[in-house]
């Protein structure tokens, strides 16, 4: 996980605002910032930490499992 990074997103020529924005988007995706913002916010204890990253992980693991199989 990357701390402290600056998203860059340059706009090429007569490319829309719209479709900088979902490029922006994706990267700030990509690298988990609004998680990390998230997570953040309120202290948790590791035990709890552990918990929920592994309940993400299953969920993620459960969707790319599905999407495959379509």
């Amino acid at each position: 996980m990357a701390t402290g990074a600056n998203i860059l997103v340059k706009p090429r020529r007569h490319e829309h605002v719209d479709k900088t924005i979902r490029k922006f988007n994706k990267k700030v995706k990509k690298q988990k910032i609004f998680e990390q913002i998230r997570d953040r916010r309120y202290y948790l204890k590791p035990s709890e930490r552990k918990r929920l990253q592994r309940k993400r992980s299953d969920a993620r693991r459960i969707k790319e499992s599905k999407k495959r199989s379509n």
